[in-house]
């Protein structure tokens, strides 16, 4: 197994690491053929009641009762239609996603080697219990939590359960955690915790916590509740009214129903379904996978970006930066393990003795060295040089390719190991024995600064001690993890190996560090340009969280609380007043990145976070949007985040966000548009009777006007493109209506201008003797349709050629409303002539130009070319 394919199966090991025996046999008696049949039908179910239970589609629902009720059967099969389209795209939407993360998460479940009855076996990992043997070495994923009772040089990957991406080194009575990966060593290990009772049960316990509703569910909701009371109550005024002038009864009672379904823009649902699918499907492009269908909306209003570090802002895999010997100090450039990269001396290439004197140096760390380096292959992701072992080890081979040094197995040939004593957490460092070219022992030492800097070690004189001490501290306080290297000629072979550590040569030291990704700065900035405050929270050293902190230009060098690194320590404790003051956390366990998310909602910011582990889990769950990495990312991550990041770059959530700031603004365009020209339809039959109009319109003319403005047409404005500065704005208070930033202003402008336009015309073709009502039908129709095309924010885009498309054909089917006799008989129009539709066809610019007016109107910033504080609309 290469390093990067135990570091995606580890992912798997959450769901099968850690069940008693009798639970791995109840899951294993439970899984057959049939079980995924069996659970579908619930699923399915409870998917279609979510849908259902929105209150705009209840709205809807009431509406197809009371036709229903009074047996206008077209007009309850037209809205049901609606419910139906609006719950079948949410449904597959949400499946469709869900499998795709379903097959992103396929990994084989992992097995484990036990000792049970005497004899080693290779057991499901779910089948594990307490009081197992387990046998590990390199490449294996721990199956259960255990005690090491023997180990050899075992070097562990726990950092999806800390987010530290330096291994830990174990000893004999060490604690290793189910999930994290075996990456160097052997060792044996008895069983002690599976189930809720392991460190991954603990963390996932966190996890038990169902999903709050979407700042967009939230708004919808409150508009729903407002718009259903404030639709009866004009229905029953209007009918009212009519009953007071002596109309029918049931003229009145069909009437009233119409408006209902006018005031209520009933292409709502299908219009944030089509925008929010259209979104995740620009999001999916662009490698972002969205779980949740109303996630995509929820982006655009994420005003608190929590990232963590390894894999997110950094590559996730250790690199040699700089080499510091006696002689010469050199930067390598280069990201990865690809063996590419420059060899820099005061910022110009190395020159051959500088050169020399490094390979020197490195040469040494090929030989004391237990990893393996893999060239790209089609396990590979992205054509990755892959890598076995300890990451530091992996990076010192790449470092030594890009200097020259000779190949590995070609050093095994001509050095080959002889004797070594592995690196253990007392002597911090790492001793191997090769024979040498001429008669004799090469000794070649690597490890920490304060066990090699050592004049029992080294016999160096002091002041190149003393410089080297210096020097290690200061990259140390950069945030590099530092080697220091050393070698010798011995005549004999000592016996043990540690006798040969003493008297030997200081070749220099290394620098290496988990890099920051190239775009990484920019990313935050694009958010900080947003008005979207990053936060980095990490379990890694503090000094690694501040160099990465400061290379992204998360940090300042002001004394500001700001700019300082607060330690989960200090969040435990109580020493920090307020966490949403704070910009980089390090050392945090779970419970505290899930107390900083908290204390960001509280103060009322829409939260994003980011992460791959399983220490990641809890606050990438509780976040208003959990964003997990795909590529690396362990399946606790997955499956509680929102947003899965095929290609595990933060750029793309900065996409995602724009993604989700244009579903919100077409959202508010359309509401602006449907409910504006709902409020015009419900003007013109309350003023219409005063003005000398009987009944402006009738019924089943009402529901045509509506079925062609808030139908073809309206769905089509969820497809606008985003508006050109919708990343440089702020988000929209996370308490903003959805009708705020001036939006029910507009609205009740075009509102006004759509009524007082088409009653003009009523008016205009009355006085003419026309056919009055339906030179008001087509007038109403055709300003709305006007209005649709002034909204836009670019009016000759080329992005969505579907509105003005749909513009179009809503345009025909009004005429043939008129002009053909069947639908004529059913609306109870009559076609008009040249007079008449010029009358009428006057309205379409007169919506056009108050649309392009009002648009901007109300906007507390200025204009945006948009028209709102959030948004269009």
């Amino acid at each position: 197994m290469t390093w990067s394919a135990a570091n995606r199966a580890r992912a798997s090991a959450q769901e099968t690491a850690g069940l008693t025996e009798g639970e791995a046999a109840r899951r294993l008696a439970d899984t057959g053929p049939n079980e995924v049949d069996a659970k579908t039908p619930v699923r399915l179910s409870s998917r279609v009641l979510a849908q259902l239970t929105d209150p705009l589609i209840m709205v809807l629902l009431g509406a197809v009762v009371l036709t229903l009720a009074i047996a206008d059967y077209p007009d309850a099969v037209v809205i049901g239609l609606v419910v139906l389209v609006n719950t079948t795209v949410g449904v597959v939407q949400e499946i469709r996603a869900d499998n795709a993360v379903a097959a992103l998460s396929a990994l084989t479940a992992p097995h484990a080697r036990v000792r049970r009855d005497g004899a080693l076996r290779d057991l499901p990992a779910a089948v594990i219990v307490p009081g197992d043997v387990l046998v590990v070495g390199e490449g294996d994923i721990v199956a259960a939590d255990a005690e090491l009772a023997e180990a050899s040089a075992v070097l562990v990957d726990e950092s999806m359960l800390t987010g530290e991406s330096v291994p830990v080194d174990k000893d004999a009575g060490a604690y290793l955690s189910a999930g994290t990966v075996v990456v160097r060593g052997r060792g044996v290990a008895m069983v002690t915790a599976t189930g809720a009772h392991s460190a991954l049960g603990r963390i996932a316990a966190l996890l038990d916590e169902r999903h709050e509703p979407t700042p967009l569910q939230r708004r919808l909701a409150a508009l729903g509740r407002v718009l259903a009371a404030v639709t009866v109550a004009l229905c029953v005024l209007v009918f009212a009214l009519g009953l007071v002038r002596g109309l029918p009864l049931g003229t009145m009672a069909v009437t009233a129903i119409s408006l209902a379904v006018a005031a209520v823009p009933e292409s709502l649902p299908a219009v944030v379904t089509l925008a929010l699918a259209l979104g995740a499907r620009r999001m999916a492009a662009r490698h972002a996978l969205v779980r949740r269908l109303p996630a995509v909306e929820t982006l655009g209003s994420v005003s608190v970006l929590a990232t963590d570090k390894t894999g997110t802002l950094t590559e996730g895999r250790m690199v040699v930066q700089r080499v510091w010997t006696p002689r010469v100090t050199a930067e390598l450039s280069g990201v990865g393990y690809e063996p590419e990269g420059e060899v820099l001396v005061a910022g110009r290439t190395a020159e051959a003795d500088e050169l020399e004197t490094l390979t020197d140096l490195l040469t040494v760390t090929v030989l004391c060295n237990d990893a393996t380096l893999s060239p790209p292959d089609d396990a590979a992701p992205e054509g990755r040089w892959t890598a076995l072992g300890d990451p530091m080890e992996a990076a010192l081979l790449a470092a030594a390719a890009k200097t020259g040094c000779p190949e590995p197995a070609k050093l095994s040939v001509t050095h080959p190991r002889i004797g070594e004593a592995p690196f253990d957490s007392l002597r911090r460092r790492m001793t191997t024995l090769h024979k040498a070219e001429a008669d004799g022992v090469l000794v070649c030492l690597k490890g920490a600064p304060e066990a090699v800097l050592d004049p029992a070690v080294l016999h160096d004189p002091p002041d190149v001690l003393a410089a080297a001490h210096d020097e290690a501290a200061r990259l140390a306080a950069h945030g590099y993890r530092v080697l220091a290297v050393a070698s010798g000629l011995r005549a004999d072979i000592p016996s043990p190996v540690a006798e040969a550590e003493s008297g030997l040569a200081l070749l220099g030291l290394v620098a290496l560090s988990d890099p920051p990704k190239p775009h990484a700065a920019a990313t935050l900035a694009s958010c900080r340009a947003a008005g979207i405050t990053p936060v980095l929270i990490t379990g890694d050293h503090p000094a690694t969280a501040r160099a990465v902190a400061c290379h992204v230009a998360l940090l300042g060098e002001g004394g500001q609380t700001q700019d300082r690194v607060v330690t989960g320590e200090d969040v435990a404790a109580g020493r920090v007043a307020d966490l949403t003051s704070v910009r980089v956390f390090a050392r945090t366990d779970p419970q505290q990145k899930l107390d900083i998310v908290e204390a960001w909602r509280a103060r009322g910011a829409v939260t994003a976070m980011t992460g791959d582990g399983v220490n990641d889990g809890p606050a990438l769950h509780r976040a208003d949007i959990g964003v997990a990495m795909g590529a690396r990312g362990t399946e606790v991550a997955r499956q509680a985040a929102d947003l899965v990041l095929t290609d595990d770059e933060l750029s793309t959530v900065v996409a995602a966000v724009e993604e989700g700031r244009r579903v919100y603004d077409n959202i508010r365009r359309f509401l602006v548009y449907g409910m504006g020209g709902g409020a015009a339809e419900i003007l013109v039959m309350l003023i219409g009777p005063l003005l000398g109009l009987p009944l402006p319109l009738r019924a089943g003319q009402i529901l045509w006007i509506n079925l062609l403005t808030h139908g073809l047409t309206g769905v089509a404005m969820g497809a606008e493109p985003a508006s050109p500065g919708a990343m440089c704005r702020p988000p929209r208070p996370p308490d903003q209506h959805i009708l705020g930033g001036g939006a029910w202003q507009r609205l009740l402008l075009l509102g006004a201008a759509v009524t007082a336009a088409s009653l003009g015309a009523g008016l205009a073709a009355q006085a003419s003797d026309l056919a009055w009502q339906s030179v008001l039908f087509l007038a109403l129709l055709a300003a709305q349709l006007g209005v649709a095309l002034g909204l836009r924010t670019r009016l000759l885009t080329k992005e969505n050629p579907f509105l003005p498309l749909s513009v179009l054909a809503s345009a025909l089917l009004a005429a043939a409303a008129l002009y053909v006799p069947f639908l004529g008989s059913i609306l109870e129009t009559e076609p008009l002539g040249w007079e008449g539709a010029g009358i009428a066809l006057a309205c379409a610019p007169a919506g056009f130009v108050a649309a392009r007016v009002v648009r901007t109107a109300f906007h507390p910033g200025g204009p945006t070319g948009s028209g709102g504080s959030s948004g269009p609309g």
